[in-house]
């Protein structure tokens, strides 16, 4: 099978915006990712008949450089710094910092280990690579032409709403964010050239930097929960990490790539850390897990008691939506703030067969351990339940019902 990966640009934008920040102020550190498919019981055959195939596909991966068209692209994004293109220039992933295996309980299992500033780099590529070789081999002509038809349906939905939208109302946004969970590369451009021709000024961009330079479009993305979670390893206080990393990000990005990740100890725990010097110099925030009316109506009132115009911030929703349900919450929040919207698995991958519910995770830092505490119990995630413990009670956070 030829390479699925052709591109070091065929990632999401984050992935860049984050390493530039690891590379200038944390170089050194060493982390540990770890694979997980949270819908094993819905896999058609089992993850491990790809292990061989995902092993050439990483030899692969591992060849690749960034090219100079591709260089100069990064270059000419206001945020990306020169020195920052000057290292991706001589950048090359490791294959000894990946290894990929089966474990105890007969699962693909995947682990990266390494310098962060090369290991980070591994998870859309990983991600991507399981889930274009998983369906492969299910790939049946009808499969293709009934993800066309439900393209289509979205297409048409999309622009219905098009034609409701209260022009005195902020725009309705967009964008693809589903690299990672995408059926294949050559869907996911098709997804996004049907709905950039079809509704351009909806569809505003996508979070895969190669098929943003190849159609002209906007790269979306700021950061991810791995950036936050490093904190929690670095030398700081456990209860400031997050202060920590969004005082960081501010230093590096002085008010460009402004929109926070609110979820990794929960959004109330975020809020209490959010304060009014953060609130004013970051844009706005980034929704991804837990009931998204409940979120933004916290968001809301953070924002009144803190005395600023919540229409001034932009509100961004990510976590397992559709169009239908973007439409809805814009509808809801429309009054009050800008909305926007990353699409993922239900714009690259819905063509009729059950998605992979796959992530790739840091799940220690510098050896320690780091977590995530979702406000979606199925999404908490760490290797360690001692420190999820000890995470919890730093923040003031009740064990899940």
């Amino acid at each position: 099978m030829p390479p699925i990966i052709q591109s070091l640009l065929d990632t999401d934008l984050y992935k860049f915006t984050m390493l530039q920040v690891v590379l200038h102020k944390f170089p050194q550190t060493h982390s540990l990712y770890h694979f997980r498919c949270r819908n094993l019981e819905d896999t058609v055959y089992p993850l491990t008949d790809i292990l061989d195939d995902l092993n050439q596909q990483l030899d692969y991966l591992c060849q690749l450089k960034f090219k100079e068209d591709e260089l100069l692209y990064l270059r000419s994004l206001r945020f990306i710094k020169s020195d920052f293109v000057d290292y991706l220039e001589l950048f090359q992933l490791k294959r000894r910092f990946i290894q990929v295996s089966i474990d105890e309980q007969g699962r693909l299992d995947i682990w990266v280990e390494g310098p962060m500033v090369q290991a980070m780099m591994f998870e859309i590529f990983v991600l991507a690579i399981v889930n274009e070789l998983y369906f492969t081999r299910i790939r049946r002509d009808e499969v293709l032409a009934e993800g066309e038809r439900r393209l289509q349906a979205k297409i048409a939905l999309t622009q219905k709403y098009q034609s409701e939208q209260n022009p005195e109302d902020p725009p309705f946004l967009v964008s693809d964010f589903g690299t990672r969970r995408r059926y294949s590369y050559a869907w996911q451009k098709h997804v996004i050239e049907e709905f950039h021709a079809a509704v351009p000024n909806i569809f505003r961009g996508t979070s895969n930097v190669l098929i943003a330079k190849q159609l002209g479009i906007t790269p979306i993305g700021t950061m991810a929960h791995e950036f936050l979670q490093a904190f929690q390893a670095l030398d700081v206080r456990l209860r400031d990490f997050q202060k920590a990393a969004l005082e960081t990000w501010v230093q590096e990005y002085r008010g460009d790539l402004g929109i926070a990740l609110t979820d990794v100890v929960g959004m109330d725990a975020f809020l209490r850390d959010f304060d009014l010097y953060f609130a004013k110099l970051f844009d706005g925030l980034r929704h991804d897990s837990g009931d998204p009316y409940e979120w933004g109506d916290k968001a809301y009132a953070h924002y009144k008691k803190l005395k600023i115009d919540s229409k001034t911030k932009m509100l961004t929703f990510s976590d397992g939506l559709n169009i239908e349900k973007a439409w809805n919450l814009h509808q809801y929040f429309k009054d009050r703030f800008q909305v926007s919207f990353g699409i993922g698995t239900n714009l690259t991958n819905d063509m009729g067969q059950t998605p992979l519910n796959i992530v790739l995770k840091l799940v220690e830092c510098n050896g320690q351990s780091v977590a995530k505490i979702s406000d979606s119990p199925g999404k908490t995630m760490t290797d360690n339940d001692t420190f999820l413990a000890y995470l919890r009670q730093v923040f003031n956070l009740s064990e899940p019902a």
